[in-house]
């Protein structure tokens, strides 16, 4: 394989040991020549504290934190390559990672993305093995929580998640970049959808393995995360659903509260966690209508995004909507999770 085929983009808030582990994993890539980019969201330089200057990088310094897709798409302009990878800064790849993406992606030139197995550091048990999406437009790991063994067989993913995936740029030129406005959470499902609808495959590549300490930025089921996965998935509903889906995007996403209101009585489910975790499940109401305003606010800008995206159309709604089913999972399951 060609030296400087693939690069690797690391964002990085917290800078802290993590991060580290994380770079220490990319320079022993069985693949030669990879380029990392790591893009320093702090807005206070912490990178030059941890000691990272150990390893080789190319280094982003934002004055701000800009989110996790404005910070890949910077990585992905410096060094563009043919393959772009993405890397969350609490996740260690196995030597053989990009190695074995990139193997796969090469012997499939209509791949356009490739997922990984992701696995919960420490745990024993799988956090992806590429996405699953629900009727109302809400994402979720395939396969999370279950043992980390499972999953063994390559084949066709959804989508990868953010946390570890690798896209071919000939897609990214087609389908465009990580949507910037998202800023956190479901900016991997908005371009994995958006590359599914120009025509592009994604493999799921079970030796290429990844271990990931899951959610430690924002915290498993915290405020901040409620609200932004909320208010993105009404984002995304609007830009990528074909309309019929969008139509039934509601009544589904009703189920969804329904089950997550149960989960606070039963003590089960993410509601149940969010409240552990110290929040209110009053809160939750209203994190919900702030969403749904701020969807009405942000409407016409998302229509003619919707415009944008359905002019990079390369399948029918009907394949489309196939590719979902292929790949569904139920709103009381995303509730759970």
């Amino acid at each position: 394989m060609k030296p400087g085929r693939v690069t690797v983009v690391v964002p990085t808030l917290a800078g802290d040991r993590r991060l580290l582990d994380c770079l220490a994993s990319l320079e022993g890539q069985t693949l030669p020549e990879v380029t990392v980019v790591v893009v320093d969201n702090s807005g206070c330089g912490r990178i030059h504290t941890t000691g990272a200057a150990r390893y080789r990088f190319r280094l982003i310094e934002n004055k701000a934190n800009v989110g996790f897709g404005a910070a890949v798409n910077q990585g992905f302009w410096l060094a563009p390559a043919e393959y772009m990878a993405v890397l969350n800064d609490d996740a260690v790849a196995e030597p053989c990672w990009l190695e074995e993406m990139v193997k796969a992606l090469d012997v499939s030139p209509k791949a356009g993305m490739a997922a990984g197995r992701i696995r919960l550091a420490g745990t024993g048990r799988l956090d992806s093995a590429g996405m699953l999406m629900a009727g109302d437009g809400s994402s979720k790991q395939r396969g999370h929580g279950t043992a980390d063994d499972g999953f063994a067989e390559a084949g066709e993913a959804l989508l990868p998640s953010g946390c570890a995936a690798v896209y071919r740029r000939e897609m990214l030129d087609e389908a465009g970049l990580f949507e910037e406005d998202f800023f956190l959470y479901c900016e991997d499902t908005d371009l994995g959808l958006r590359g599914r609808w120009a025509g592009w495959h994604c493999l799921y590549v079970p030796t290429a393995l990844v271990d990931h300490a899951y959610s430690q930025s924002s915290g498993a089921a915290s405020a901040r995360k409620a609200w932004f996965v909320e208010r993105n998935r009404l984002r995304l509903a609007v830009r990528c659903l074909p309309l019929s889906s969008l139509l039934a995007a509601p009544f589904y996403a009703i189920v969804r509260y329904f089950w997550h209101a149960a989960g606070l009585f039963t003590g089960q489910g993410k509601a149940a966690e969010f409240r552990t975790a110290g929040g209110s499940g009053l809160q939750l109401p209203w994190l919900v209508l702030k969403a749904h305003l701020d969807l009405v606010r942000h409407l016409p800008t998302l229509l003619r995004q919707r415009a944008r995206i359905a002019s990079t159309r390369r399948i029918s709604v009907a394949e489309f909507k196939q590719v979902l089913k292929r790949h569904s999972i139920k709103v009381r399951e995303v509730a759970a999770l």
